[in-house]
């Protein structure tokens, strides 16, 4: 009932990684906007980024290489691990709680968050891209 092909988990992982990085983003963006912003914070978000955006892509590689490996036909939510789907509720109940406990100022939520959600878009566009280039990937895999 809830199967489809293993191509479109690709697109489904996009789909889930662009909305995360989209509201996270948005969540830096709106810090940005109430403090006083500096030069080098715009840095800090480029260097989140860099971090994050290199173990996001090997995470995408290794799911990418885990989805062609399977039968035709799997459950939707198997885009993801369990271990990427304790990842993503540790990160997201850890931000929130965290955000909710006004523990990190509006600075850190600004850069951090800027970062982090570009860099998860970023990997979505990635499970996407590889979710058009279905078949070519699907050739390279067999060799």
């Amino acid at each position: 009932m809830f199967k489809v092909k293993k191509r479109k988990l690709l697109l489904i992982a996009g789909i889930v990684w662009i909305i995360a990085g989209f509201n996270v983003t948005r969540l830096g963006i709106i810090s940005y906007k109430i403090i006083d912003r500096k030069w080098y914070m715009y840095l800090f978000s480029l260097i989140i980024f860099l971090i994050f955006v290199s173990m996001f892509y090997k995470m995408t590689t290794k799911h990418t290489k885990r989805i062609l490996g399977y039968e035709e036909y799997k459950a939707v939510w198997n885009f993801f691990d369990k271990k990427a789907y304790l990842i993503m509720i540790f990160m997201m109940g850890g931000g929130i709680g965290f955000r909710a406990m006004k523990i990190f100022p509006n600075i850190f939520i600004g850069f951090f968050y800027t970062g982090l959600g570009l860099a998860l878009t970023y990997s979505g566009l990635i499970f996407i891209y590889n979710f058009l280039k279905y078949n070519k990937l699907l050739k390279k895999e067999s060799l």
